[in-house]
């Protein structure tokens, strides 16, 4: 096939995955007119439409999906072998995506990967800051990191990190006002900092255990945030109840900056968890960096 062909290959690939050809065109190095004649040469010779185009959006057609699944899986195939080749080098080599929140890469990812990174300096990583909950295949990434029960079942789940436990807190100028909630039930009197997931939309459900009672209560306040490092500013500055990760808010709660309750409601639930595709083959680079990560706990 000529290079040409393959190149137009490459572009549609890109432009399909991204659903936009401004991220594909800055992704593949090129300028987004050359990628938008390199698809149409394609649509030209194959006699197909293979994306539909509106002024908002792209996204393929049932001829490109097609084209997506079989071909994009192949140049993976391609991809995940040349990575592999780095094992013939003195030292590995190679780059990575990882998409994780904030919170799993300020406690676990950069405080493991970042002695390796020294340690190997051609290996390099891309980490996506996000709370959405990604499909790591579509948007090509390499690994993903989501707590154990939110890991699909056909993905490979290495554990990275302890047991976690949520917190509800508020600041000391808080309850000087308001009466401390003895259960969960009673927050719903009282002003909450809810945080909005990014995946689905909706505001999350403080979620709550004991006995094997388990308890999901939908909170309201003045402030909405979409990140939990936001939801710990406003709690310190004495704007309601936050419900937050453990490890986020103990050395505040040992200051006395903050005042935690409902500990008894609050059982510990699987942690962070690393998960990739099953079929994936490990380069050299990439099992250095799952081998960091392991929690040995």
């Amino acid at each position: 096939m000529p290079r040409s062909k393959l190149n137009d290959l490459l572009a549609f690939l890109a432009v399909a995955r991204e659903r936009n050809f401004t991220r594909a065109a800055a992704k593949l190095g090129v300028s987004q007119s050359a990628l938008s004649h390199a698809v149409r040469g394609l649509e030209a010779r194959l006699g197909l439409r293979l994306l539909n185009r509106t002024t908002r959006s792209v996204a393929p057609t049932a001829a490109g999906e097609r084209l997506l699944d079989t071909v994009g899986q192949r140049f993976d195939e391609i991809e995940a072998e040349l990575a592999a080749l780095t094992a013939l080098r003195d030292k590995p080599a190679g780059s990575l995506r990882i998409t994780t929140g904030q919170h799993a890469l300020d406690a676990i990812l950069w405080p493991r990967l970042a002695p390796l990174l020294r340690q190997y300096p051609d290996i390099h990583v891309e980490f996506d800051i996000s709370q959405h909950l990604k499909d790591i295949v579509a948007e090509r990434f390499d690994a993903g990191v989501r707590m154990g029960e939110q890991v699909e079942k056909d993905m490979v789940a290495v554990r990275i990190g302890p047991m976690l436990r949520m917190a509800a807190v508020a600041a000391p100028v808080y309850f000087a006002r308001h009466p401390v909630p003895a259960k969960p039930q009673e927050l719903t009197a009282h002003r909450c900092i809810n945080l909005r997931l990014a995946t689905y939309g909706g505001l999350y459900a403080w979620e709550f255990a004991r006995r094997g009672r388990e308890l999901r209560v939908r909170v309201d306040g003045q402030l909405v945030f979409n990140t939990p490092a936001q939801m710990l500013v406003a709690a310190l500055d004495g704007f309601g109840i936050a419900y937050l990760p453990e490890d986020m808010v103990l050395p505040q709660v040992a200051k006395g900056r903050l005042v935690r309750v409902l500990e008894d409601w609050c059982p510990p639930f699987p942690g962070y968890h690393l998960y990739y595709p099953s079929r994936r083959q490990p380069s050299p680079a990439f099992a250095l960096v799952v081998d960091a990560l392991r929690y040995r706990g």
